[in-house]
């Protein structure tokens, strides 16, 4: 591990990656979530959001092997920008404080309430590789979630669930062209 490397440094090594094998974890979870709302009443639809939300980070890692990223990969140096990453996944988790006790009031707040909350975790990632795509997949997530779920109160589970798979996309598209630039250069 070379203990001399800058902040700075660290930072240009992380954002240099790919970054796509989260997202594209987040966009199984949420579509296993979307199809499961087609046909489970509200318990199950309830409890495979948890799970599916829950399996994201493990859904990553395994992803993470197939997009080359590898998180688990011992060699690569420590970086101070994985460890703050893993603060915001942290962060995300500790909001089901917020989500759970509105569950329990009404069951379709969960996918308003997951939906923003473990969002949030895209604003560090948007300054740290210093790129637009977290704010805007962030802002876009908060305000499209909470239109779908104002708008479709018979289906709020499908409806948060496509507007993040729709975001998903277009956060995994906008990273990857970013990646393949940054191999370029």
């Amino acid at each position: 591990m070379d203990s001399k490397r800058t902040l700075e440094e660290q930072r240009k090594e992380f954002a240099n990656r790919r970054l796509i094998a989260t997202p594209i974890a987040g966009l199984i979870a949420w579509t296993i979530v979307a199809v499961g709302s087609l046909f489970l009443e509200p318990v199950g639809k309830s409890l495979l959001l948890f799970a599916a939300t829950g399996s994201i980070v493990y859904l990553g890692i395994l992803v993470s092997k197939f997009t080359g990223e590898n998180f688990l990969d011992k060699s690569r140096p420590k970086n101070t920008f994985d460890t703050l990453f893993m603060y915001s996944v942290g962060m995300a988790v500790l909001v089901y404080a917020i989500a759970i006790p509105f569950f329990m009031l009404d069951y379709t707040s969960l996918p308003l309430s997951v939906g923003i909350l473990t969002g949030l975790m895209w604003l560090p990632i948007s300054w740290i590789i210093q790129h637009w795509i977290g704010i805007v997949h962030g802002l876009l997530r908060t305000i499209l979630v909470l239109a779908a779920w104002y708008l479709f109160p018979e289906h709020r589970f499908l409806a948060v669930s496509v507007v993040i798979i729709v975001l998903y996309l277009f956060a995994i598209t906008v990273l990857e062209k970013r990646w393949r630039a940054t191999l370029q250069q």
